[in-house]
């Protein structure tokens, strides 16, 4: 028997009897972790405020396009509830949902670090590619969950304020309420698979680092610096290969002729990058040395 042969049995008889490594860290278990932390709470809560937070301020400050002679989407917001969802939608995805996708995805790895329990987790045991799994889906899945509770809370303030009705489209003309709910949630897909690149951005740095704040922090500076290089018109095509570029393309959506062509170039730039940001990550994390 060599001696890599040996190697493997002294592992195999190491491995204690019903050790499953695809059962170490369940989804459950990681999901209701991150639930229950404050960050989670306090983010869930910034979200859920918003439609009431722009509600008071069209209370307070009258209708929406007052004194404005340009016609756009938030001049629209009062005219129904799917109007004021779609509102909140444009007004956050620029910068506030962000936030969410970069805080769960950037500390989910680097807080455990810092806590000095990332080494503990890995010798339960917890194999790496499982621990990184776990963590991402759940990153993931609160991302999710942000981009949907703004305009379901949205929805529901709308209506109560402004009543149920078709939306309203800023070039003329209505769409009727089913209608409407359709393209919101193609609405609400588009801007959470575009959101891909800061989860990947964020999941990567939190692998590489044992600071929170440091890869929460650099994944939403990134994308930020992403779209002020978007403003450069001087880059012409170059713009094209920039997520940012494609962020509010699903305003073509909401047109008497939808047209998803742009959302089409969008969702491959995002996907795209997104892959090659976790491939990093896991491929990465395979190989550091864990010491805290």
């Amino acid at each position: 028997m060599s001696t890599l042969e040996k190697a493997e049995k002294v592992e195999k008889e190491a491995v204690a009897e019903g050790y499953r490594a695809g059962r170490t860290l369940p989804l459950r278990v990681e999901l209701v972790r991150q639930l229950k932390r404050r960050r989670t709470l306090i983010m869930f809560g910034v979200l859920a405020a918003l439609p009431f937070i722009l509600a008071i301020a069209f209370q307070v400050g009258g209708e929406p396009g007052d004194g404005n002679d340009r016609v756009n989407l938030m001049d629209t917001a009062t005219a129904s509830g799917a109007n004021f969802a779609a509102v909140n939608l444009f007004a956050s995805a620029g910068f506030l949902l962000v936030v969410p996708v970069a805080l769960f995805c950037g500390d989910t790895v680097a807080s455990e670090a810092s806590w000095s329990s990332l080494r503990y987790l890995l010798a339960a045991p917890v194999p790496r590619a499982r621990l990184l799994w776990s963590k991402l889906v759940v990153g993931l899945t609160l991302s999710l969950a942000a981009m949907v509770l703004l305009p379901v809370i949205a929805l529901a303030v709308g209506t109560v304020a402004y009543g149920w009705g078709p939306l309203q489209l800023p070039v003329g003309g209505t769409l009727p309420s089913g209608d409407a709910a359709r393209l919101l949630l193609i609405v609400m897909a588009y801007i959470f698979v575009s959101q891909f690149v800061t989860a990947g951005l964020a999941f990567w740095l939190s692998t590489r680092t044992d600071a929170p704040l440091g890869a929460v922090g650099g994944a939403v500076g990134l994308t930020i610096i992403g779209s002020v290089l978007d403003e450069v018109t001087a880059l012409g095509d170059w713009r094209d290969f920039i997520p940012a570029h494609w962020q509010y393309a699903w305003l073509d959506v909401i047109q008497p002729d939808p047209d998803y062509s742009e959302m089409i170039q969008g969702t491959a730039i995002s996907v795209t990058y997104a892959l090659v940001l976790f491939a990093l990550a896991f491929r990465g994390f395979a190989r550091k040395d864990v010491v805290s």
